[in-house]
């Protein structure tokens, strides 16, 4: 499963994401705990061990490290969200499912595009063959619009994000 789906969580809304890696779950794990092979990958790479109870600083914002079971489950909380990666044997290789907790529904077409985006990162640096943030978002605002359909939400927050990062003012 490569789609996100949104669901509830403790009544607030959570994307979920599923990959299954042709890696086994210790070199993932590496890949989703690791501050130097984050940043090849994810969005923020914060500078953490990781521990439960750790304080982690990263893009101006600030959390904690909830829950840390090697290698098999990581989650923590930043910026009031939560967020998890959860790793078990398939077959010869992994799935991995990371779940994002997020304050606003309305935001979740945009959300699930971005983690989207960069999720798609994973296997091929997995692989050593990066593929870079720019190329990663090629296709968000095709996705983003998927998403907004399939979650029933209003595109246009999505829209007026895209149009700002081309420097237009978003009213289409």
């Amino acid at each position: 499963m490569t789609d996100g789906t949104l669901e509830t969580i403790d009544g607030r809304p959570a994307l979920r994401f599923e990959r299954t890696l042709p890696y086994p779950v210790e070199r993932v794990w590496r890949a989703v705990s690791v501050p130097a092979e984050l940043e090849r990958w994810f969005p923020a790479a914060a500078e953490w061990t990781p521990a439960a109870g750790e304080t982690i600083e990263a893009a101006g914002g600030t959390g904690e490290v909830t829950e840390v079971d090697p290698p098999h489950r990581l989650a923590w909380t930043f910026a009031g969200q939560s967020y998890s990666f959860e790793l078990t044997p398939h077959g010869d290789g992994c799935r991995l499912v990371f779940t994002h907790v997020i304050d606003d529904r309305g935001l979740s077409a945009q959300t699930a595009a971005g983690w989207e985006a960069y999720l798609s990162r994973l296997e091929p640096h997995l692989a050593g063959k990066p593929v870079s943030e720019m190329d990663a978002h090629g296709q968000w605002e095709e996705v983003h619009e998927r998403y907004a359909a399939r979650f029933g939400v209003d595109p246009a927050p999505g829209r007026r994000f895209a149009a700002a990062l081309r420097g237009e003012n978003g009213d289409a």
